[in-house]
């Protein structure tokens, strides 16, 4: 695409060193998605186009070029044209399901990302960042309304087995962050998996594992140096809870595999489809839309939880039986964590640090670790929290820099 052939339109999200955009291709009329960087900071954005260009999946997003402009001031800007999928994320379905989602969808989710995983993988490529806010949503092609998962954002996926990138610190959203890659030790296949279990958490309770952690820290230590897994939600199915201990094995060698997975009953079975239910305009019964927005009117005035009316009698028998939404919380509260990486040949940046906050990020999860922290700190000081632990080691002077209460940090840690 040259730059007389495509014009940009309004803005799709903003990252700390990024811009996601609406594109039209003026031949065509087609829309796309452009990442747009300055090109001295544009590593990841480089390293995203090098991986996507060498995948091709239907469960992956596609990459469909890339092109250096300048600014009204001369400045480069490097541009990545993608695909536009216009159903947003997972998490954004959360927040309109009203904090979490059925069963059979999860399910659904759960197989179109074990396809593009198992494709990933084997293509030697790990993402490094699965989380419900980095897996898309587009509608099936049979028609029927369905909707498909499709894995996005590869500004943290690296080549599993270069050992050039072995040099580059491990990166990914804490909370979604397996044992070993909290320890700092390795970022292989196996992590995806574990992220992807707590991609199911997310789905199922609105809400990433280790939220009831006081801060960073305290979660990376229980993480990585800890015997604890994720809580399995009771709400699942006996086949949800085995997939997903299958998911939290703490050794990543015994952890099952994407093709493995793909096998289980969990995914694999019939119900994924047989469950699948048709919305019908015309009501068939007294649980469907009408007669269910009468009562919702009734009670709105009580009512506090919030969220989009279901459109399907399951829908709503399923929020009968939980008695409601719980208020939503997904990863908006945790930071993305990118590493820095320079290029000698090219002398361009090859990644970045990238602590991603939202407006709305809660403050009181990070008591301790502020933007602009490195992950070799997070583990640094998780290393520290065991050393206290066992002798009472003094923990960094960071932490009362940052928040001049050494005792209560202490506290955190220990909880």
């Amino acid at each position: 695409m040259d730059t007389c052939q495509w014009t940009r339109g309004r803005t799709l999200g903003r990252g700390s060193s990024a811009v996601v955009s609406l594109a039209s291709d003026l031949r065509t009329g087609s829309l796309f998605a452009v990442k747009s960087a300055d090109l001295p900071r544009s590593g990841h954005l480089q390293r995203e186009h090098r991986i996507l260009s060498s995948v091709s999946c239907p469960r992956v997003v596609s990459c469909l070029g890339e092109e250096v402009t300048f600014d009204a001031g001369g400045a480069p800007i490097y541009n990545l044209f993608m695909e536009y999928v216009p159903l947003g994320t997972i998490s954004d379905e959360i927040r309109r399901r009203g904090g979490r989602l059925d069963e059979r969808d999860i399910r659904r989710y759960v197989s179109d990302v074990l396809r593009g995983l198992d494709h990933l993988h084997a293509s030697g490529i790990v993402h490094c960042d699965i989380k419900g806010a980095n897996l898309l949503l587009e509608e099936e092609e049979d028609g029927g309304g369905a909707l498909a998962a499709k894995i996005a954002d590869l500004g943290c996926a690296r080549w599993a087995d270069d050992d050039g990138d072995d040099l580059r610190p491990i990166s990914g959203t804490p909370a979604y962050m397996a044992p070993e890659v909290a320890r700092g030790e390795e970022q292989g296949p196996p992590a995806d998996v574990w992220a992807l279990g707590c991609t199911i958490v997310e789905m199922t309770t609105g809400r990433p594992p280790w939220t009831d952690a006081s801060d960073a820290v305290s979660a990376i230590f229980r993480i990585g140096f800890s015997e604890e897994v994720p809580e399995i939600p009771s709400e699942m199915s006996e086949e949800g809870k085995d997939f997903l201990r299958r998911c939290f094995e703490r050794d990543p060698k015994r952890r099952w595999t994407s093709e493995q997975l793909m096998k289980h009953a969990f995914v694999n079975d019939k119900i994924i489809y047989d469950r699948i239910l048709k919305i019908d305009e015309s009501p068939k019964c007294v649980l469907e839309k009408d007669f269910w927005d009468a009562v919702e009117d009734e009670e709105e005035e009580t009512s506090t939880s919030g969220g989009d009316c279901s459109s399907s009698p399951a829908d709503r028998i399923e929020r009968l039986r939980f008695g409601g939404p719980p208020p939503p919380t997904d990863d908006e509260d945790w930071i993305t964590v990118r590493s820095v990486e320079h290029d000698e040949g090219e002398g361009l940046i090859k990644g970045e640090e990238d602590m991603k906050h939202t407006t709305n990020a809660a403050s009181h999860l990070y008591p301790i670790i502020e933007q602009g922290t490195t992950m070799e700190v997070v583990q640094r000081l998780a290393r520290d929290v065991i050393h206290y632990l066992e002798d009472r080691t003094p923990l960094p002077d960071i932490v009362s820099m940052q928040r001049n209460d050494r005792a209560k940090a202490r506290s955190a840690c220990m909880n």
